[in-house]
């Protein structure tokens, strides 16, 4: 009878330490203070929301949503993986979305996920017609008493196009002066960034690495393998700030461990 009851308290602790690890999201506050933050931008707020993988959390996406909208954000920035290649849910992940357009501005680059399924237009379309500002290797500018921030978004290489060659179109229309805010959804092109010079980017795709151990980090990332170098956290390189956030869903492996589910808030502030 004693070793009944062991295994099913055992069996209970590991249900309860599994779930809350793959439920509680936590809020990171980040700030990036520079003097390149125009001073008519002082203060924005950027909620990133990255790898959701149609996860669910609560009713409707209310615990994610209920999170999100705390943030109290100007912006919101979803950096790919929006859906998962394995359980296809669209529906499921823009029951979020289509309540993040009530909070603020929210814009959209791909990840991997969206590629392997060959529904990147479909994809598009219903984000655009929620409202969802989408970044196919595009820039958006904002101006404020003749201060400029510029918005820009590039697509997963699985599209068939390197980093450099998107980064470039998509910073075609903008000024080497202007503020520079990437969405991207891959964290190894850390040195392409660098390289255009973009100024803060946001990423996601490592998971944080999916176990994360004690002195040492991520486990395993896609495209990184074991050890990742970016897995989570803040990586700067000559006049570039990366942020890659730990994201919200699992794909391939089904459990995070020791590796609660993340946004991000990132406050500019002007030097």
């Amino acid at each position: 009878m004693k070793k009944v009851l062991k295994v099913i308290v055992i069996a209970l602790a590991t249900y309860v330490f599994l779930y809350v690890n793959n439920h509680w999201i936590v809020t990171t506050e980040l700030s990036y203070e520079s003097q390149k933050v125009p001073k008519s931008f002082d203060g924005y707020r950027i909620t990133q929301v990255t790898d959701l993988h149609d996860a669910t959390f609560g009713d409707n996406q209310s615990q994610l949503v209920e999170k999100v909208m705390a943030t109290n954000p100007d912006a919101i920035f979803i950096t790919g993986d929006l859906v998962d290649s394995n359980r296809y849910d669209l529906q499921n992940s823009l029951l979020a979305v289509e309540q993040f357009v009530d909070i603020a501005d929210v814009y959209y680059v791909l990840g991997n996920h969206e590629v392997a399924l060959n529904k990147v237009d479909e994809i598009y379309n219903a984000l655009t017609n929620l409202g969802v500002r989408v970044l196919p290797n595009e820039a958006v500018v904002f101006e404020r008493h003749g201060e400029r921030l510029a918005i820009v978004g590039i697509e997963d290489p699985l599209m068939g196009k390197s980093v450099p060659d998107m980064l470039d179109e998509a910073t075609d229309t903008i000024s080497d002066e202007d503020f520079t805010l990437l969405l991207s959804h891959r964290p190894e092109q850390f040195d392409a960034y660098v390289n255009q010079e973009m100024d803060l980017v946001f990423t996601g795709h490592a998971h944080g690495g999916q176990v994360r151990l004690p002195f040492i980090g991520g486990l395993v990332a896609p495209s990184q393998g074991l050890f990742p170098t970016y897995s989570a956290g803040v990586f700067e390189g000559n006049e570039t700030t990366m942020v890659i956030s730990r994201g919200l869903g699992n794909s391939m492996f089904p459990f995070r461990i020791f590796n609660l589910p993340e946004i991000i808030v990132m406050e500019l502030q002007s030097k």
